[in-house]
């Protein structure tokens, strides 16, 4: 099935009561080797693929969550608020879908962040016309049926049994209609996609799954997709990148830098908004996948970058960084002038430069210094800034 003609529905409106309480939200939100389960979970589909559209479910009172936590996916990915259900919510996103009427949809779990490229890519290999797909794994456990008071009733034969995962993929208007049809009956309810096509009498053939491809449930769970993420286990490719920018002041009312406009005396000459801060930032993510500079990707001979926020620029870079399989660990930035005072503006840096790398601030270091009033700097001709960001890049780990 091809990629551009494929959508995705991933399910994040839960509220994630058995993983226990935590100030991070519901568990989709929970963080994971630095980040948030989500954003680990919709990488999964944005690293190697080209979906046609990819809408993430989330409950009304995550909203703000939810966009924080994506904010590095920028426009590829657009959310959808859920229901009470999941059933209800899936169908939501479906409906959602109408307008571009995919042939085929992926329906995935928020919280199951270690999916592999095989598995998406096996599942959408297996859809048809007619056919939906899901993947799953033999049951290896002895299974036992309980009778009254506890007791064991009987023994099940394992041979013919297997846990389903998700994506599970179908053909767009069957799964939709059988959604539909589930939802004119009340008193239905099915705990996956595949159990209304099965309701439907439509065929879903498996494909293998992987134990690796757990459902983050309980604080346990969480715990384990950590410590998983953070180990240090084997080979880690750590990349280093270094970024320097300078503008020249002439008369204004304001800066930007580092996302945040401080009112000044001066203004920074640029053909976009001049944020030195950024522009470095930019060019040491994209050193660490020698993927060229600012100028590279957005020329000032452009006059489509005339004037634009340059926190375009980095969310660009940090998509180049995580489409060549990085994980971005921290970046420092350094600004170099006489004024304004940078001291008062540094917790809004943070958060502004958080926003777009998904870093927590912990992360993200702002310093500022004068040149001691020498050369074009100390004579408050212009400002200029340095950055450095460390990357890791290599494909996770899949195995517990």
């Amino acid at each position: 099935m091809h990629q551009s003609k494929t959508a995705v529905v991933i399910v994040a409106a839960g509220r994630g009561e058995r993983a226990g309480q935590s100030v991070e939200g519901p568990k989709q939100y929970r963080r994971i080797g630095g980040r948030p389960v989500l954003q680990w979970t919709v990488e999964a589909f944005l690293r190697d693929f080209a979906f046609s559209s990819i809408v993430v479910l989330v409950h009304p009172d995550d909203i703000e969550r939810a966009q924080a936590a994506l904010s590095p996916f920028g426009d590829r990915v657009r959310l959808v608020v859920g229901s009470v259900t999941r059933q209800a919510s899936v169908l939501k996103g479906l409906e959602a879908l109408q307008a571009s009427r995919p042939d085929s949809v992926l329906i995935h779990d928020g919280v199951r962040p270690f999916v592999s490229r095989q598995v998406i890519a096996s599942v959408m290999d297996a859809i048809t016309p007619e056919i939906g797909a899901i993947p799953s794994v033999p049951v290896s456990d002895t299974i036992k049926r309980m009778a009254d008071g506890g007791f064991i009733a009987g023994t099940v034969d394992r041979k013919s049994l297997y846990a389903a995962q998700t994506p599970q993929g179908f053909p767009f208007d069957l799964i939709l209609e059988a959604h539909e049809a589930a939802a004119r009956e009340t008193s239905l309810s099915f705990t996956d996609d595949a159990s209304l096509f099965e309701w439907r009498n439509l065929p879903v053939a498996l494909v293998p799954g992987e134990i690796g491809n757990v459902k983050l449930t309980l604080a346990d769970d969480i715990v384990a997709a950590d410590t998983r993420l953070r180990s240090t286990s084997g080979m880690i490719d750590v990349r280093t990148g270094n970024g320097y920018d300078v503008h020249q002041l002439v008369e204004g009312d304001h800066v930007t830098l580092c996302g945040v406009k401080i009112a000044h005396d001066q203004a920074l000459l640029g053909h976009s908004d001049a944020d030195v801060g950024l522009h470095a930032l930019t060019d040491a993510l994209l050193a660490t996948c020698g993927a060229g500079d600012i100028g590279t990707h957005f020329p000032p001979s452009d006059p489509q970058w005339k004037g634009m926020a340059s926190s375009l620029f980095v969310r660009r870079a940090v998509e180049i960084v995580r489409e060549k399989g990085g994980r971005i660990c921290n970046v420092d930035v350094t600004l170099i002038a006489e004024a304004p005072k940078v001291g008062p503006h540094r917790p809004a840096m943070v958060a502004a430069i958080g926003e777009m790398t998904g870093l927590e601030p912990e992360r993200i270091s702002i310093k500022a210094t004068t040149n001691e009033m020498l050369g074009f700097i100390g004579r408050r001709e212009g400002i200029a800034a340095i950055a450095t960001a460390s990357v890791v890049y290599g494909d996770r780990d899949t195995s517990l």
